[in-house]
């Protein structure tokens, strides 16, 4: 397989004239053909055989400590909600059923989706979307469409936790989570990527406020959420087995990632877009950005964004330099743009990979203003006196120096937690897709997903 591989980049690489081939494109070759000399290939995944998802049984999640999608405080019956919202909270969230499944599927069931949707008359059958089906491209092989309504979740990761190094990548081949489109967040009879056919809010999670209220998504009391969208193009967890929850506990689970979030609020005015062809920011909320970016972001694992809610703070490395948010005026910058205009017909690879010392976020496309690029950023696990978050494997890996102790409180109470304790643990896995039960509606289609390790 690799040997097949190299020979036709390489003979890619001689057939085409240096007139026609720029040297962007040269380059991102050459970032090919180093990744098959540092990584070896154990699981590929191209969509070939046919997902049968429907014939998996929905599955009530009982929301408690022996359910199999318990992690922590934070879960969807968790601490932090009964502290915000007392009974109310439980009166919204007993309003419905939340449904889940698990797919394996590829090689040695090397792969698993997580599906959650909601049951609002609880009869045991979805009342939300979220499914996965195979679709054919037009050369003639085939790929996975996800898809989910902004009330239910579903992610792709892997069955078992990561080693302690890899390089997992895939592609994306199309995607419709909102942003613009010719220069318009209306397209499609969508706002922002939401159908307009009711209204649509962040019921029953939200991080503070008043829980009274009717009982369902048109409760005043929950924010109305159209004018968010996103979605995870891949993002290292830290715990084993993820799987979609509210937006709140995504917050503090996340070591590494890639991911869109397109809006148009207010507070976007805060958020700015490395230009990767000048090496200057630009706002989001400006007639040079198309509301498309890619947040590349090392979860920093020293400060909060908001100690409320152990919500990290972010560490960037862009081509306009490496920032935080703790020390410029912009709360998110962006990587760069894709363009969704350009899909199917062109794609985006995403990849991350961990090493012996830290970890690498890479992406690979045709972007705003630069065009085929290799986007490609290495952080250590420690770097300037700033750790990446939960970033060891093992109990070995970190001597408790980052821990900090987070209280939560609320009208109904409050407790505290440790966040990162001498004799922890976190192992990695990646999720692809949308992990939010509350949030984020649309459709992506991805492509070759694929799992490598160091050669020995």
């Amino acid at each position: 397989m690799k040997k097949k591989y190299i020979a036709t980049s390489l003979l890619s690489m001689i057939l085409i004239s240096p007139l026609v081939v720029d040297q962007a494109y040269a380059e991102v070759l050459d970032n090919e053909l180093n990744v098959h000399k540092q990584w070896k290939l154990k699981y590929h995944e191209n969509f070939n055989k046919e997902l049968f998802s429907d014939e998996v049984d929905w599955v009530l999640d009982s929301y408690d400590d022996d359910s199999p999608w318990h992690v922590d405080h934070l879960d969807d019956d968790g601490d932090f909600f009964k502290i915000k919202g007392g009974d109310d909270f439980f009166k919204q969230l007993n309003s419905f059923d939340l449904l889940r499944k698990q797919l394996k599927f590829g090689k040695d069931g090397w792969l698993t989706a997580e599906f959650a949707v909601r049951d609002y008359d609880k009869d045991g059958i979805p009342d939300t979307e979220a499914t996965l089906k195979n679709v054919e491209l037009k050369n003639g092989g085939h790929a996975a469409e996800l898809k989910t309504s902004f009330d239910s979740g579903l992610i792709i990761r892997s069955t078992e936790v990561l080693p302690s190094e890899y390089r997992v990548e895939y592609v994306l081949r199309n995607i419709d989570f909102g942003g613009k489109r010719n220069d318009s967040f209306y397209y499609d009879n969508k706002f922002n990527g939401y159908t307009m056919d009711q209204r649509k809010s962040n019921h029953p999670w939200k991080r503070s406020g008043e829980f009274t209220g009717d009982s369902n998504h048109t409760n005043k009391n929950f924010g109305d959420i159209t004018n968010e969208n996103g979605y995870y193009f891949l993002v290292i967890m830290d715990y084993e087995k993820p799987a979609p929850h509210n937006n709140v506990f995504i917050h503090n689970h996340r070591k590494v990632g890639m991911d869109a979030y397109n809006t148009n609020a207010t507070w976007a005015n805060a958020y700015a877009t490395c230009n990767p062809a000048t090496g200057e920011l630009y706002k989001q909320l400006s007639d040079k950005s198309s509301n498309n970016a890619i947040n590349g972001i090392f979860f920093a694992g020293d400060t909060f964004r908001d100690p409320s809610m152990a919500y990290n703070s972010f560490l960037f490395d862009t081509e306009c330099g490496s920032l935080s948010d703790t020390d410029t005026e912009y709360t998110i910058i962006s990587t760069a743009e894709i363009q969704p205009e350009l899909m199917p017909d062109e794609s985006y690879k995403f990849a991350i990979e961990r090493n012996k010392t830290g970890y690498v976020m890479e992406m690979t496309g045709n972007f705003k203003y630069i065009g085929k690029k290799t986007l490609r950023y290495e952080r250590e696990f420690i770097q300037d006196g700033r750790p990446i978050w939960h970033y060891n494997n093992t109990p070995e890996e970190y001597d408790g120096q980052f821990n900090s102790t987070l209280t939560f409180t609320g009208p109904h109470g409050s407790y505290s937690v440790e966040q990162w304790p001498v004799g922890s643990a976190y192992p990695d896995n990646f999720i692809i897709g949308i992990p939010h039960i509350n949030y984020y509606e649309g459709s992506a289609v991805i492509d070759e997903i694929k799992l490598f390790v160091p050669k020995t």
